[in-house]
């Protein structure tokens, strides 16, 4: 799959080399600062795969930022011939998810263990947003995603996103697999997302059809 980053914005692309995760993470361990509970946000596998202990867990919102799978995955959804996709948390509309407390005297070597399996390679961009829960706000830390990334893939037609749910598979399994791993989860804690539905109609009705 060719990237969707062209000669036009290719200059404003976020050059990922010059990120360090270890600075990033020393940020976050900053804006945190050690004397609260650390909560987390999760949208996607994270959900259905958190890989940390928590304390609480809630349904939340987040106004000004949507889930959308539009980001490449070169290893754990896909190689870097077959790139695959995996979703992102991206500016623009609002998402329903999940929050995740983790008490203040674990949430630092938890934060580690997080930032090894979302921030390797630098992609994504923490954030801290309001989180609106049913019992009340609180700012959760996010990992996001700049549409001047280069694994931002940008929108693409029903075929290619089939072509890639259909071929491509990573160290994680396929992204197939994690379209509906996302799908299952979000439906089981009851959050209705109509695009992640939209596509697994798509993927079904394919299959049926072939």
């Amino acid at each position: 799959m060719k990237s969707s980053v062209g000669p036009a914005r290719a200059t404003h692309v976020l050059n990922l080399q010059e990120r360090s995760a270890a600075d990033l993470l020393r940020q976050a361990h900053k804006h945190w600062g050690g004397k609260e509970d650390l909560w987390v946000f999760g949208y996607a596998s994270l959900i259905w795969r958190p890989e940390f202990q928590a304390d609480e867990q809630r349904e939340a919102r987040v106004h000004g930022w949507h889930r959308a799978l539009k980001m490449q995955s070169r290893a754990h959804r896909g190689t870097p011939d077959v790139p695959g996709l995996v979703c992102a948390l991206m500016a623009g509309g609002c998402c329903r998810g999940m929050v995740y407390r983790i008490h203040k005297d674990r949430a630092a070597e938890e934060l580690t263990r997080l930032w090894e399996r979302e921030m390797p390679n630098s992609v994504y961009d923490p954030k801290w947003l309001p989180c609106q829960t049913p019992q009340g706000k609180v700012k959760a830390l996010a990992f996001t995603l700049s549409r001047r990334s280069p694994q931002f893939v940008g929108q693409l037609p029903d075929h290619a996103l089939l072509s890639i749910l259909q071929t491509a598979k990573g160290g994680f399994g396929t992204s197939m697999d994690y379209l509906l791993e996302t799908a299952n989860s979000l439906r089981n804690c009851g959050i209705r997302d109509r695009e992640i539905e939209r596509l697994v109609a798509l993927v079904r009705s394919d299959s049926v059809c072939n």
